[in-house]
């Protein structure tokens, strides 16, 4: 389901990531410059790992941006995908939530190490379950232990297409399992932690979670394409490819552009473009939507195994090394119908991918995966 850099599998709950990228052009006296890098990568994603469409946004340390497109916006209509469509970005509202979760431990109004108990008195309880003992860092850096709750489609996303839930109706279906650890014995991604972050600004600014992050970073740094879908909103904006997914390997494709997004909630609602999820990591990075301090606390990570080599989570963000040097920043997201990866570096490259179907092999997974790189490192 939502995601990050975590998980390494494919299906309802399989994780995020990657993009492609872009070269100048040869000197006028030589011969014209070959394909683009880009959109070689996006073309092979579509004609190779079957994607109905791949979008990216890639950006250079000079702010010079591309926007590109391959495949179909619409497996009937055959209609050619827009660049730079809307799509569900999953898991990077997990981003959103934690900068507004930190916003509020700027303005004193929550402690990072204080037990999640003090905002939210009596609601974690279970089995190895106290909220006493699990602290609000904990939660952002996913080493809480808290069960994971999206278990309940592990046979399948598509009964619950259209099914809205309350965020409470998502905490208790984790509160009737153990927790996977003690708090804090290891790091383990768990969309669970980000729906107690979002009832906790809930709690704390006695306003909705879906009021505050948009205020206090979708406003406050002018995005024009990224929004919170509000309770019962099921579509997405033109223009956008469809989203597709399948439960069954073996049968085709069903359309799930038009869904109920609210299984995620803080943990990965949320839609935007890629060129606007350029612009929220820049300018997070940047210092425009936190203190140094608090960014300095976001961007503290603790080793995560399971994201692969030279990959670290700080507090709802993560990094991951290049191949040409450096670490970029961000996070990706997947949720049934779009997949989406994105990073951005030090010296202001940004990227970011999207593709209108989960992975449904490891190696397509891998090939998203690698793209990012492939265009972070183009532009360097």
């Amino acid at each position: 389901m939502m995601t990050s850099r975590s998980r390494r599998r494919t299906g309802v709950s399989v994780l995020t990531l990657a993009v492609a990228a872009t070269v100048l052009g040869a000197p006028a006296a030589q011969a014209a410059p070959g394909p683009d890098p880009v959109q070689l990568t996006l073309n092979k994603l579509v004609s190779e790992d079957k994607f109905p469409a791949a979008l990216a946004s890639v950006r250079d340390r000079d702010g010079r941006a591309d926007d590109y497109a391959a495949g179909v916006a619409d497996l009937e209509s055959k209609e050619k995908a827009p660049a730079d469509g809307y799509v569900r970005i999953g898991s990077n509202t997990k981003t959103f939530t934690a900068v507004t979760v930190l916003q509020l431990v700027g303005e004193g109004k929550v402690k990072l190490d204080e037990p999640v108990e003090t905002y939210l008195p009596g609601l974690l309880r279970g089995e190895g379950i106290d909220g006493r003992r699990i602290t609000v860092r904990q939660l952002l850096q996913h080493t809480s232990g808290l069960p994971e709750y999206t278990d309940f489609m592990a046979e399948g996303f598509l009964p619950f297409q259209h099914t809205y839930f309350q965020p409470r109706d998502l905490l208790d279906m984790a509160l009737k399992k153990k927790a996977q650890f003690a708090p804090g014995a290891k790091w383990q991604y768990t969309n669970t932690n980000y729906i107690v972050a979002g009832l906790l600004i809930e709690k704390v600014t006695g306003r909705p979670a879906v009021e505050e992050i948009t205020k206090r970073t979708i406003d406050r740094i002018g995005l024009r394409h990224t929004f919170f879908p509000n309770v019962g909103d099921q579509g997405v904006p033109a223009p956008h490819a469809n989203g597709y997914h399948r439960d069954d390997p073996a049968k085709p494709v069903t359309d799930v552009t038009t869904f109920d997004p609210s299984q995620a909630w803080t943990a990965g609602q949320m839609i935007s473009t890629p060129s606007d999820l350029n612009r929220f990591f820049a300018a997070l990075l940047d210092g425009k939507l936190l203190k140094p301090q608090q960014l300095k606390q976001m961007r503290t990570t603790v080793d995560t195994p399971q994201l692969g080599a030279g990959s670290r989570y700080g507090l709802g963000l993560s990094s991951i090394k290049l191949t040409c040097g450096g670490t970029a920043w961000g996070h990706g997201g997947a949720i049934p119908g779009y997949y989406t990866s994105n990073g951005v570096t030090e010296d202001g490259r940004a990227a970011a991918i999207a593709v209108t179907h989960l992975p449904a092999t490891l190696p397509a997974h891998e090939h998203v995966e690698s793209a990012l790189d492939t265009a972070l490192c183009t532009r360097f």
